[in-house]
């Protein structure tokens, strides 16, 4: 599409296959033709963040790798090249990947092909409005949600309607201030929080300092 450049380049995720991703080239990519980002309320200056190769979502998609999924309905959130949907769906996991950005869907898709993927399962993921075809679901993810002062009730309001009674929220945050309202808010709701220090290397050897927040509800 005119008006922004990709790259292609090879991800790495702790000792497994390394994942091969299309991204944009640079922040300063951008374009909105028919205006379906502004009517998703993404302004410009944030209209590429969707498709960057963001450090908390190489570690979200490193804990996929091992982490316990058999026999759980997952859904990402937010989750932009879904780095971690992809890995669900290279386990043959039953994975959602969702978000609001206009191309992320299309971006999933791609970069499933690339990693000779079936077609993935992805839902438009508006924290704003209601989406009932979307379900519920017994474990939700996502990485780096909590970095505009409104996202921690916005996201916690989301997550409870698509959420089981029982259900697991694995959240991977690189220290956002918004951290601390957003448990709140999850508390309120009636799940409780366990808190894990991420802070290490990346498969890629980049340094990592960040949480996992891990709340469930029985």
């Amino acid at each position: 599409m005119p008006g922004y450049l990709v790259k292609f380049e090879a991800v790495s995720l702790n000792g497994a296959v390394d994942l091969q991703i299309r991204s944009l080239l640079d922040r300063q990519q951008y374009a909105d033709p028919l205006g379906a980002a502004a009517a998703a309320g993404i302004s410009p200056a944030s209209w590429s963040l969707f498709g960057m190769i963001w450090p908390s979502a190489r570690m979200l998609a490193g804990l996929m790798e091992s982490f316990e999924l058999q026999g759980k309905r997952i859904l990402e959130v937010g989750c932009g090249l879904g780095l971690a949907s992809l890995v669900c769906q290279r386990r043959d996991m039953d994975i959602t990947a969702s978000d609001c950005h206009p191309l992320a869907g299309d971006f999933l898709t791609r970069n499933a092909g690339l990693n000779g993927m079936g077609l993935p399962k992805y839902q438009n993921g508006n924290w704003e409005t209601a989406n009932p075809a979307l379900g519920r679901f017994d474990l939700i993810i996502g990485s780096d949600l909590l970095y505009e002062r409104d996202q921690p009730a916005r996201l916690s309001a989301f997550i409870e309607r698509h959420a089981e009674q029982a259900v697991e929220v694995l959240i991977v945050d690189p220290n956002r201030g918004n951290r601390p309202g957003f448990s709140r808010c999850m508390t309120a709701l009636g799940y409780t929080c366990e808190e894990s220090s991420l802070d290490g290397l990346q498969a890629s050897g980049e340094g990592y300092k960040g949480k996992l927040l891990h709340y469930t509800r029985h």
